[in-house]
């Protein structure tokens, strides 16, 4: 039986289809994991060096994504925002070489630190950006919200 020990809702919603079908990927991604966290370490490790490098990459391209769009929209947070993304990639990095040195590895800590940062992240840093866009985005004609070259200052 599969668990989530994160659910997607729409309150996590940047309001970008392609960011937020990236997020819905991370959540799928920590749930895979979660589900992989069986208290058996020889078996959680053999998972987990199969998934990181795939995980590491998709996370890449996503802060690639999202800070592509900062960028061309001149939001005033990027660098902050790419800090907090910057260091993320430092932390599972990080606990990346531990596992690889052989030391002590949680599948089910590793996915509980990955929850509770994309969680955060989506609830505080992307909601701001998503304000600033909503800020400079011109309505078109059928109602939604849309960013072009002209809303750009």
């Amino acid at each position: 039986m599969k668990r989530e020990l994160v659910t997607w809702s729409s309150t996590f919603s940047v309001g970008i289809k392609l960011i937020d079908d990236q997020h819905k990927g991370l959540f799928d991604l920590v749930n895979d994991m979660f589900n992989h966290a069986i208290s058996d370490e020889t078996e959680e490790r053999i998972y987990f060096q199969s998934v990181i490098e795939k995980a590491v990459k998709y996370v890449r391209v996503h802060f690639a994504t999202e800070e592509k769009i900062m960028i061309a929209t001149k939001f005033t947070g990027y660098r902050e925002h790419k800090r907090a993304h910057d260091a993320f990639v430092i932390t599972v990095v990080n606990n990346i070489k531990e596992f690889e040195a052989g030391k002590r590895f949680s599948l089910s800590t590793f996915t509980k630190f990955l929850r509770e940062w994309i969680l955060t992240h989506i609830a505080i840093m992307d909601k701001q950006y998503i304000e600033y866009f909503k800020k400079i985005a011109s309505r078109k004609a059928d109602g939604k919200l849309s960013i072009s070259s002209t809303d750009i200052i």
